[in-house]
């Protein structure tokens, strides 16, 4: 095996610490990828605009793990409100800007770190961690003076003496993308390794000086010293001149025209020449290991800067968006309570930014002890989604330490967030549509508890009406009643919005919208009571369907809505089970009770059924 010595600790999240994010809420919410896979635009993408690869991974990790304590996620805020508010440095920005700027083209030092202690690292690599601790240096200073938790992320980002003065001196300024190809030990670094290097580097003035000084001793004008990859190096002496050749001249090739020789002089040139590459290749390998068994004692040390260089990175990402998005900072209660004022969905504004469509409107949510349920009611496209959305995103990016898209934001307590949204399959599983929505929405009532934050959209609609009215009033009863979850329950069973009425801590709210003609205007806004329709007719008109389709189904909701007015009052869905009713005992059953078979003769027996017989026609109405 080998040793890993760049982890020096394990440490175990237990169940209890993590406020509770299930996939099927990453998958709803759109965290890390969108519902169609892909990687933007989602909240993290949204938030990422980290100068760094370590701060990214960190910000993530802040993001699908926040913690139930809020101790750090209020540090993460006082920080974020320091570097928003500190002194002025440049243009009018706050120490964000400054340390941002220096950031900007900062390595990994998080997984370099790892590679030097797994002694994988590339030379280039150690060229960026060299440069980068030359730019931690300067980062120190702009956090002296601010607030503590910052002050203490100064202290780690001093780089370890020595070090980066070691890879200065020993890897050159633009090194090989490899150490087999050479080039990566600085000259200077080592003597043995010069040396090497001079002989390929004077090699061409050697062979010069070396023709010149035998054309004087022989008196040949036309001779040439050369080189080929066959025969190494030589001396060439034309036909005419061979009578001129000394006697130290050995014969290598005879040519038409020419004779080729070697001199002792030459030849023991050619074999330091022709070895010197592959000894300075061999020399840069073994230095290279050395630099390498110096630097790990620097590993620990490496690791404590990367963690902080990442965690202010992420901080100033954080800064950074909460000043271009316009967000607030949240504030944390100990009481139950979930009060947003103006809150926003950050990507739907986001993209509606890009797009230039029109601006988001914001919507106020109250939750709390005496009010932990809303029927959310409305039609399709209005915009039921996207605020249930928006309360979960708020809620866990004030939970992670972030500032949020709303005026004001007031938590209390939150260990869960669970989501029920949109309709989808599982094939592969053999599960169906409806199957899936009702295993998701039983882990629901299973885990939820009065500090989780519920979202139920539309469901029960993947049956009958019937079933699926009844299920939905079934749940919504469960979760007000035993979970008391802080619960968002969107509908478009009309029958729902009687709930309220007979359950103290539900209200009705619905999202609004206003008809012109046969169209509809989307207003997008929360307000209280139930809606009056669900405008479905309308919204498949925007859709674009045929006309004849959308008149007769015009035609038959009319017809529907007219049964309807003039059935019987409507059932009490929330009414507890009743035992049922014990019926009457009639004249039959009466006289069955008191015949015993046994003490019967056959003939007493067909009597006694014929008395029965004669007994039913009595008691049958005619």
């Amino acid at each position: 095996g080998r040793a890993l010595t760049h982890i020096h600790r394990v440490r175990v999240q237990r169940a209890g610490e993590l406020i509770d994010l299930p996939q099927s809420t990453r998958r709803n919410l759109e965290l890390l990828q969108t519902l169609r896979g892909e990687d933007a635009p989602t909240l993290f993408s949204l938030l990422d605009t980290c100068m760094t690869g370590m701060g990214s991974r960190l910000l993530k990790s802040w993001l699908v793990s926040p913690k139930r304590d809020r101790t750090e996620a209020q540090q993460r805020l006082s920080a974020i409100a320091a570097l928003r508010d500190g002194p002025a440095l440049s243009a009018g920005a706050g120490p964000w800007a400054k340390l941002r700027d220096k950031l900007k083209g900062s390595t990994d030092v998080e997984r370099i770190t790892a590679r030097i202690a797994l002694r994988q690292v590339r030379p280039r690599e150690l060229v960026g961690l060299q440069l980068t601790l030359q730019k931690t240096e300067l980062l120190v200073p702009v956090l002296q003076g601010l607030e503590s938790y910052l002050t203490t992320l100064a202290s780690g980002l001093l780089p370890p003496p020595g070090c980066a003065e070691l890879m200065q001196r020993a890897i050159t300024a633009e090194p090989a993308a490899l150490v087999r190809d050479g080039g990566v030990i600085a000259s200077g670094f080592d003597s043995d390794l010069d040396e090497l290097r001079a002989i390929q580097t004077n090699c061409d003035s050697f062979l010069l000086d070396l023709e010149t000084r035998e054309k004087t001793r022989t008196g040949i004008a036309n001779l040439r010293v050369q080189f080929n990859r066959v025969h190494g190096f030589f001396i060439e002496v034309s036909q005419g001149q061979l009578d001129k050749v000394p006697d130290d001249y050995r014969r290598r090739q005879t040519l038409k025209n020419a004779e080729r020789f070697i001199t002792p002089e030459l030849k023991a040139f050619e074999d330091k020449a022709l070895s010197a590459q592959e000894r300075a290749l061999a020399r840069e390998k073994f230095l290279y290991e050395q630099v390498l068994d110096h630097l790990q004692p620097f590993v620990p040390a490496l690791t404590e800067l990367a963690r902080a260089l990442a965690t202010l990175d992420a901080l100033c990402a954080l800064t950074e968006r909460s000043l271009t998005l316009d967000w607030y900072a949240p504030q944390f209660a100990k009481e139950p309570c979930l009060d947003i004022e103006a809150g926003r969905h950050p990507v739907v504004q986001a993209r509606l930014a890009e797009t230039s469509v029109g601006a988001f409107i914001a919507n106020d949510t109250h939750l709390g002890p005496k009010q932990r349920m809303q029927i959310i009611t409305g039609p399709n496209m209005g915009g039921k989604s996207t605020y249930m959305r928006q309360i979960a995103v708020i809620t866990l990016l004030a939970s992670m330490g972030s500032y949020v898209p709303a005026k004001r934001c007031r938590l209390g307590p939150i260990d869960a967030i669970h989501t029920r949204i949109g309709a989808a399959d599982d094939l592969a599983n053999a599960q169906s549509t409806f199957m899936l929505e009702m295993t998701e929405a039983a882990q629901i009532l299973h885990a939820a508890t009065p500090n989780s934050l519920v979202l139920m959209d539309e469901i029960g609609r993947g049956t009958s009406t019937f079933d699926g009215l009844a299920l939905a009033s079934a749940i919504a009863t469960q979760l007000h009643d035993k979970t008391q979850a802080y619960t968002l329950f969107a509908t478009h069973y009309f029958e729902l919005t009687e709930f309220p009425a007979s359950h103290h801590g539900a209200i009705n709210v619905h999202v609004s919208a206003a008809e012109s003609g046969r169209n509809i205007v989307f207003l997008h806004e929360i307000q209280p009571g139930p809606a009056s329709k669900s405008y479905g007719i309308q919204v498949a008109r925007l859709a674009g369907m045929p006309a004849a389709v959308l008149n007769q189904a015009r035609q038959t909701l009319e017809a529907l809505e007219t049964q309807a007015s003039t059935q019987q009052a409507q059932i009490d869905l929330f009414a507890l089970p009743t035992v049922t009713e014990v019926m009457t005992s009639s004249a039959v059953d009466i006289a069955l009770e008191a015949i015993n078979p046994d003490d019967l003769s056959p003939k007493e027996a067909l009597e006694a059924l014929y008395q029965l017989k004669k007994m039913s026609h009595a008691a049958t109405p005619r």
